[in-house]
């Protein structure tokens, strides 16, 4: 009879032993273990090797590192009633453990749903040109909104960023087209300014020749070397200005001589006596 009491006691050995093994768990670094007993809070555990009693305590492991999430592209009407698709990314970090359990029944599932209706919440609220330029703007009130919500379930927000924003082809042409006109504008006042800076520039230059006609000669020399420079077949010929004026002059003189000459050559009538005889019997006092 000794021996099978010595196989009950053996096997009752071995079950001890497996339970109290079974009670040993292993949490990494960036693992924390919620432990329950009887179904009631008893604390978190972890990382390392934990002891906890097999069958009383229940344990639920959490991933304490950043997690990424995708919020898929989704419709939005902006303040200015423009229908555009959104996407962003979120990442989110767990900082109480218990709360994330025992709070929220899938704080994943919570946390992505919260995030997706307050983009679309805060896109509605901001105008086209908002979305496009200010997007720290709303990335930080998306993040600011979904933190606040997320607080008690122990989940802090980290960061949230836009990645795309789709606008509708007919609105893409209407954009390209105001760019371009803003384009043309900006490129028509910069040559309005430029030319009104020019003529200023000549007017001072015009002066200072004007004062000084040598320099224009310089001028033209310097003219005469630049396009000496460029190795053209037509050569031009540049007369100063004092040759000009002399040539003009010339001209007006030359013309008022030959008449003089003309004048000066034709018969001039004499004055006889005998004209004056006969200019008397014509013409009696």
């Amino acid at each position: 009879m000794a021996r099978p009491k010595m196989g009950y006691t053996f096997t009752l050995l071995i079950i001890l032993a497996s339970l109290a093994f079974s009670g040993l768990k292993l949490d990494r670094e960036y693992q924390r273990g919620v432990i329950f007993r009887l179904g009631r809070s008893k604390g978190v555990m972890g990382p390392g090797m934990y002891w906890i009693i097999p069958i009383v305590d229940q344990k639920a492991q959490i991933d304490i590192r950043t997690k990424t999430v995708d919020i898929e592209p989704q419709e939005t009407v902006t303040a200015d009633s423009v229908t555009i698709r959104v996407n962003a990314v979120l990442y989110y970090r767990i900082l109480e453990p218990m709360k994330a359990i025992n709070k929220v029944e899938n704080y994943q599932m919570a946390v992505y749903q919260t995030a997706l209706t307050t983009l679309r919440n805060v896109v509605g609220q901001n105008i086209l040109d908002d979305v496009l330029q200010n997007r720290d703007k709303i990335n930080t009130k998306v993040q600011e909104i979904v933190d606040e919500i997320t607080e008690p379930w122990g989940i802090v927000i980290e960061r949230v960023e836009m990645k795309d924003v789709e606008i509708p082809p007919a609105m893409q042409r209407a954009m390209a087209k105001e760019a371009e006109a803003i384009r043309e504008k900006r490129a028509r006042i910069i040559k309005a300014a430029a030319e009104q800076e020019a003529s200023i520039k000549l007017a001072e230059a015009s002066q200072n020749i004007a004062a000084n006609p040598a320099a224009l000669e310089l001028r033209r020399l310097q003219m005469l070397s630049e396009i000496g420079a460029e190795n053209n077949t037509t050569t031009i010929i540049m007369l100063p200005s004092d040759v000009v004026q002399a040539a003009k002059n010339l001209s007006t003189v030359l013309p008022n001589r030959h008449e003089h000459e003309a004048n000066s050559l034709q018969p001039k009538e004499v004055f006889t006596s005998e004209k004056v005889a006969e200019d008397d019997l014509l013409n009696p006092s």
